[in-house]
């Protein structure tokens, strides 16, 4: 038994992919088609720096396929903030924009802050636990994207496992990387794309990641990445892996060399 394997790029609206990733000529309006047919899923950024309409994510909904996922950004009002624990209006209001419209596509919602963000235990905890586990009859997964090296501890991998969330793995980049497992499913971003391999990765690397989604559907702990603690191979997960970054040009040449690696 396996968990699920998703794999895509952060958004879909990015003028140097016209010729590159979306064929020539293809209008505007029909690239969000185009990129679900060849990923499986996308890391919308737009949540994260301001509201979307109901009537937009019935629209993002009604036009990939069946099997598709899109993760989203929270938004920064509940983020970028000095006191966590009163960011519970933000939240509510993220939730309350419609984001449910999106049914079953709905994946992972990743909480970012910023690099500058220290850890504070008790005020972390108090922010964990304003994210609620559903919103309207729709089941919630909730993953926080911190970037600061006091996060580094097995007092933050103890608290996001304690509320099932997942401490996303930052990889190939400059940001610090936790890669301990703390919920049931996985959410990492590769972001070493380079101009000069054509894949954006090298063949070696995209061997190397693919390899690392399948470990982790699997319920195991890949070897070659930074772990906090002594983390033990537990039950199947869903991976979410977007490559984010680097030479974003490439970004989905690799996403889509992994998915063909995947099978």
């Amino acid at each position: 038994m396996a968990g699920r394997i998703f794999i895509g790029v952060g958004g879909w609206t990015y003028e140097p992919w016209r010729g590159s990733f979306y064929p020539e000529g293809l209008a505007q309006k029909r690239e969000l088609d185009h990129a679900s047919r060849v990923l499986t899923s996308i890391e919308v950024n737009g949540t994260y720096y301001g509201s979307q309409r109901p009537e937009s994510f019935r629209k993002w909904h009604d036009e990939v396929p069946e099997g598709f996922v899109f993760a989203l950004k929270g938004p920064r009002f509940a983020t970028n903030r000095r006191v966590l624990s009163e960011a519970g209006e933000s939240i509510q209001r993220f939730l309350d924009s419609g984001v449910v419209e999106l049914g079953d596509k709905l994946g992972p919602i990743n909480w970012q802050f910023m690099a500058t963000k220290k850890f504070d235990p008790e005020d972390f905890e108090a922010f964990l636990k304003l994210l609620p586990a559903s919103h309207q009859g729709r089941k919630l997964r909730h993953a926080v994207e911190v970037r600061h090296d006091s996060f580094r501890t097995p007092e933050f991998t103890d608290l996001a496992r304690a509320h099932g969330v997942a401490a996303v793995i930052a990889a190939d980049s400059e940001f610090p990387q936790i890669a301990d497992p703390t919920a049931p499913f996985v959410y990492a971003r590769i972001m070493g794309t380079a101009e000069d391999e054509p894949l954006g990765y090298s063949e070696r690397a995209l061997d190397l990641w693919a390899e690392r989604a399948k470990v982790w559907a699997e319920g195991g702990c890949p070897e070659g990445l930074d772990y906090v603690g002594d983390p033990k191979p537990s039950g199947p997960r869903d991976v979410f892996l977007y490559v984010i970054s680097g030479h974003k040009v490439l970004n989905p040449q690799a996403a889509m060399a992994l998915i063909e690696r995947l099978g």
